[in-house]
């Protein structure tokens, strides 16, 4: 059904005239309903929801004398159900419905209340005026007192200070479900619901022992039924000429279906609506509530998120994944039954599990295994049998010096490592842990200033022949004067640069740094300039203008390509198919010369590797350890580094040792007939003045 704003507003007027007396025609009534109809619709359409225009239109029913609860409670009916529908506005926000709803409600009860004031006023005065007046006055008041106190539509009592009921209008009686003649002579103590408040009866108490003139409040009344009436209430006192308690007069509105709303509201705004869990406003209520409680409370979080539920979405639909959803929910409710705890969705496939009072990590750790033991068994979803698992962060502290954000940002970080360690698992909070990751935050944050601003520098490590311990070349090692954490080696940044993409940069900013040094030495020792090694990161090879930014950078720094070698690793050697290759081969045809670095630790194809543009092969320094003349040495690793020897030697390659540190190594790989070597034997990194001290010799 359609019709636009028009149709909705002659159902609305259609509706008013059904529910209540309406003082206008039939045009000028749709005419008005019209523009509410419209008010409406731009509340809905809204980026950021304002109450005022509604609450408007609510207090508009009011001063339309269409304020009976009849009208409120079809025209609550007729904006959530039909409003969207019959006006075809598809881009209305829906989630917006209920706040509408509400702010309808609450200008429609604040008007009944405001009319309520002034009709008790009303009263009142007429009754002093009925008890000071003329007899011509008196009888006059009182008639007009007659005529208000039985045709007004809320309820209306008048009792003495003790409490007993002497009048009560139609609208009161038929709002209790019984006779006027019933209620005359019964004390307002039988009408109070049994389990109220005794402090509720405070207020009244004061008003009928003079202490107060007037109170009001919301509470419940009991029905002849037995079933409450929510009302608002308000109590003024009737004094006697000398200022003694005579009179109490009540003013009752029925409220029930305001307050139905609001409790419908309530619990939307704290549930999710797929699932019925409690949602991210429920649970942090019961987080912070659990922190407010004594010094020695402690409390636990279980942050759990379904593994690889998008492929599920993917594959079989949205509809299936809102099943799943649902389903998992309903597992882990009947899971978590125990007192002090909750489970809630955040959103997606997030879940979190609060255990208050916690009893220590123990209890934490047995309810994530439960819950993977739950999720693995299989779910029957619309003919399918679906097996997931979850990723689940584990938090557990004491109340003392935490608060709730620092929780959940702790718990999110688990969660996190539970993934990052292989998902279908649980992680404990490790602040140690914690730590290291902050700090790799911290210098992943900081590296693109640190780039800009020359904190990084580069160390030298020379490359000696073994045949007589000449300097024929030297490896070029980045590091990090961080102004915080000070001296840093590659071994703590680069991993970091890598996984960023930084390594791009930093990787031409150290070419760019060894080319140049290369030229200093060139122009001060001639043909006894060492060659200068840099390493090449397997990032760098994807790069589309690594062949060209190479190329400039020895062009500006003016040296021979053969002059500089570039190293990779084995395992990213291995692996440069397609672009790569041809990268490197660009690289080895501009003359650079190209090294495979920690050779021996991989899974080399010797077959591919015959066809690499390579010259040299580096012997990873973990053989070294093998050559030694000791107990712990593994003969094994002798005969390893001969065959890589023979084998590099065959291929036309040169062999570097790496990692050699005493006089018996480098013997060992002198009669294996190794070429060159570094180490600490001969030199630990350092300054390129130390490489000319040692040119200098």
């Amino acid at each position: 059904m359609g019709g636009g704003p028009d149709a909705f507003a002659r159902m609305w007027a259609a509706v008013l005239t059904e529910t209540g007396y309406v003082a206008m025609d039939r045009r000028g009534l749709v005419e008005q309903m019209r523009e509410y109809t419209e008010v409406l619709l731009t509340c809905l359409r809204a980026d950021r929801f304002t109450p005022e225009p509604v609450e408007r239109i609510g207090a508009g029913l009011v001063a339309m004398r269409l304020a009976g609860p009849e009208t409120l409670r079809a025209s609550l009916q007729l904006i959530g159900s039909d409003l969207a529908r019959v006006t075809e506005a598809g881009e209305l926000r829906a989630e917006l419905l209920p706040a509408v709803q509400g702010a309808f409600a609450a200008g429609f009860a604040t008007a009944m209340q405001e009319k309520i004031f002034r009709d008790q006023e009303t009263i009142r005065r007429a009754a002093l005026e009925a008890r000071r007046g003329a007899e011509a006055r008196l009888l006059a008041s009182e008639a007009r007192f007659r005529a208000m106190f039985n045709q007004a539509a809320v309820g209306i009592a008048i009792g003495d200070a003790d409490g007993t009921l002497l009048e009560i209008n139609t609208a009161l009686a038929e709002m209790l479900g019984y006779p006027v003649e019933q209620l005359r002579g019964m004390n307002v103590d039988y009408l109070r619901f049994p389990d109220e408040p005794a402090a509720m009866r405070r207020p009244f108490d004061e008003v009928s022992s003079g202490a107060r003139d007037h109170y009001r409040m919301e509470r419940r009344l009991r029905r002849a039924d037995g079933t409450p009436l929510w009302t608002d209430i308000t109590v003024s006192l009737v004094r006697t000429e000398t200022g003694e308690p005579q009179y109490l007069v009540g003013m009752i509105e029925d409220i029930t279906d305001r307050h139905l709303l609001e409790e419908r509201l309530r619990h939307q705004a704290n549930h999710d609506p797929l699932t019925g869990l409690g949602n991210r406003a429920r649970f942090t209520e019961r987080l912070t509530a659990a922190f407010g409680c004594a010094d020695d409370t402690r409390v636990g979080v279980c942050y759990l998120d379904l593994d690889g539920f998008k492929v599920i979405n993917d594959s079989l639909g949205h509809d299936i994944g809102d099943e799943l959803l649902v389903a998992v929910a309903a597992r882990l409710d009947r899971l978590v039954t125990a007192p002090g705890r909750i489970v809630a969705r955040l959103g997606g496939d997030e879940f979190v599990v609060l255990v208050e009072r916690s009893a220590g990590r123990a209890e934490l750790i047995e309810l994530a295994d439960r819950i993977l033991a739950a999720l693995a068994e299989p779910f029957p979803i619309g003919g399918h049998r679906l097996a997931v698992s979850a990723s689940i962060g584990l938090v557990e502290r004491s109340v003392v010096g935490a608060t709730p954000a620092d929780t959940m940002r702790d718990a999110d970080v688990t969660l996190y490592w539970a993934k990052a360690d292989g998902k279908n698992r649980w992680a404990a909070y490790d602040p140690d842990r914690n730590a290291r990751e902050v700090a790799r935050f911290t210098l992943s944050a900081r590296m693109p200033a640190a780039v800009e601003s020359e904190e990084f520098y580069v160390d030298y490590q020379p490359i000696v022949r073994l045949s007589d311990g000449e300097l024929i070349g030297v490896e070029a090692l980045v590091r990090w004067a961080h102004p915080e954490f000070g001296r840093l080696g590659p071994d703590q940044f680069i991993g970091l640069a890598e996984e960023t993409g930084l390594i791009v940069p930093l990787g031409r900013w150290v070419l760019r740094e060894a080319t140049k040094q290369a030229r200093r030495w060139h122009d001060a020792y001639g043909d006894r300039a060492p060659m200068v090694s840099v390493n090449l990161a397997a990032r760098q090879t994807e790069e589309p203008t690594l062949v060209a930014d190479v190329a400039t950078i020895i062009k500006a720094a003016n040296v021979p390509p053969s002059t500089i070698q570039l190293e990779l690793t084995e395992s990213a050697i291995m692996n440069t198919t397609g672009g790569p290759l041809r990268t490197l081969r660009d690289l080895a045809d501009l003359g650079i010369r190209i090294a495979i670095d920690d050779f021996g630790t991989g899974y080399s194809n010797l077959a591919y590797l015959r066809h690499l543009p390579v010259h040299a092969i580096k012997l990873a320094g973990s053989f070294m350890e093998g050559l030694r003349d000791s107990p712990t040495a593994d003969p094994a690793d002798a005969q390893i580094v001969t065959t890589l020897v023979a084998l590099s030697h065959a291929l036309g390659h040169v062999v570097i040792a790496e990692g050699v540190e005493d006089p018996e190594q480098a013997d060992r790989l002198r009669e294996f007939g190794c070429d060159n070597a570094q180490g600490w034997l001969f030199a630990k990194p350092g300054r390129p003045e130390e490489i000319e001290r040692w040119l200098e010799k």
